[in-house]
């Protein structure tokens, strides 16, 4: 049980890095984004193309932007792109150590595409390279300068990556990889469009020749781009707490809605840095909100703690299950994770604190037990293999029973 353990510390450290080095590159992407869109300009002076006044800590700031070069150049020159590629290689590895090296609970799904772990793992990867590739083809065509169409092909792209990534993979799993191919996107502008172009902006001006200013327009596209994803990736990642969303029959169009109101949302503030104050689209990604709440709500027997799945044969089953017959389907379907000591192998500990000793405890927990039961996402994969009458008649027994009622 020792590398389980170390796997989790391992676990912990990584995902803390991730959230340090994600919240660095966010932050100050969108700074930057503030800056760009807030730069006031004086036309008699044709070195400068414009002047950002802030106060900050005490102090004010202020950040100048040349049309060109500086007449002195800097000694010191901060380059902004180790925050994306360690946000991206700390999302990755957070991505093989949790979902890669347990294939098996965590990458396939009952009932997906794919069912074997280790094709599940190809398919991950393939789906991630793909469509990093697609959409490096897409920035370079000539669409790109169409940013109407262009925004429109975009949306469209990600309402077939969030359907395609929940037909493919576990829910939780295609929740996640739509966030690492947005997230790869994010990295890949900055990898293959933002760095090499202000490179070439600075060999160009070093030499007394005119950058090519195609290259930085650009460059420039790109990052503004990215701004528009990043609200979108942020709720991929703070989305797998909520089963709510990612376990219901229509999970893809929730995550798309949800996202779509995000970048909407960050439209607003777009067009706020340049005093334009249009409050349709906060109302717009409210509204696509309030959509989603009420497409994903759940039947009306799920107000009974029965939500999703399997219970529309509930009634027709008898007899209902003893108290033996409970803590059987207990022992075998989820203690060997949901316990003190799991024999699971990829866990050390219980997984969300959740701890099963007998039906009381699961009956405490019967709402968050009937959603992951209902819904086929308990037990993980279905490696334990309950099958479709066992899982019936648990849910028979969460809708119907009270911590105190015995059996």
């Amino acid at each position: 049980m020792m590398v389980p353990y170390w796997l989790e510390w391992f676990e912990l450290l990584l995902r803390w890095l991730h959230l340090l080095v994600g919240v660095a590159w966010i932050g100050a992407s969108l700074h930057f984004v503030l800056v760009d869109r807030s730069l006031i300009s004086d036309p008699e002076d044709e070195v400068v193309k414009g002047r950002f006044w802030a106060i900050h800590g005490g102090g004010v700031y202020q950040f100048t932007k040349y049309n060109l070069a500086p007449p002195e150049w800097p000694a010191t020159l901060h380059w902004s792109k180790w925050e994306a590629y360690t946000t991206w290689l700390t999302g990755m590895g957070l991505l093989t150590l949790i979902y890669y090296l347990r294939s098996d609970a965590y990458l396939v799904g009952a009932g997906k595409w794919v069912t074997d772990p280790g094709q599940a793992i190809w398919v991950s990867l393939g789906l991630i390279a793909s469509s990093l590739a697609f959409y490096e083809g897409l920035i370079r065509s000539p669409l790109a300068r169409r940013t109407g169409l262009f925004a429109a092909l975009i949306i469209v792209l990600v309402l077939i990556l969030c359907w395609l990534s929940a037909q493919l993979l576990s829910n939780r799993a295609a929740f996640i990889h739509v966030g690492v191919i947005l997230g790869s996107i994010m990295v890949g502008n900055v990898f293959f469009g933002i760095i090499p172009a202000q490179k070439a902006f600075v060999e160009a001006v070093q030499a007394g020749r005119d950058p090519d200013v195609a290259l930085t327009l650009a460059a420039r596209h790109r990052s503004f781009f990215n701004n528009y994803l990043t609200m979108p990736v942020l709720f991929c990642m703070v989305s797998l707490h909520f089963p709510l969303l990612y376990q219901h029959s229509l999970n893809f169009l929730g995550l798309f809605l949800v996202m779509f109101a995000g970048a909407v949302a960050r439209h607003f503030f777009n067009l706020r840095h340049l005093n334009i104050l249009h409050w349709r689209y906060l109302w717009m990604a409210a509204g696509l909100v309030v959509l989603t709440m009420l497409l994903l709500r759940p039947p009306v027997q799920a107000e009974n703690n029965a939500p999703n799945a399997s219970s529309e044969t509930v009634e027709s089953i008898e007899p209902a299950l003893t108290k033996a017959e409970v803590d059987g389907l207990m022992m075998t379907h989820c203690a060997n994770c949901h316990s003190a000591s799991p024999t699971h192998p990829g866990f050390a500990t219980a997984p969300g604190g959740l701890y099963f000793v007998d039906q009381e405890d699961l009956l405490r927990q019967s709402v968050r037990a009937a959603s992951a039961i209902g819904s086929g996402y308990m037990p993980l994969g279905n490696m334990t293999k309950l099958s479709r009458a066992e899982r019936a008649r648990l849910m028979r027994f969460l809708i119907t029973s009270k911590p105190e009622d015995g059996v």
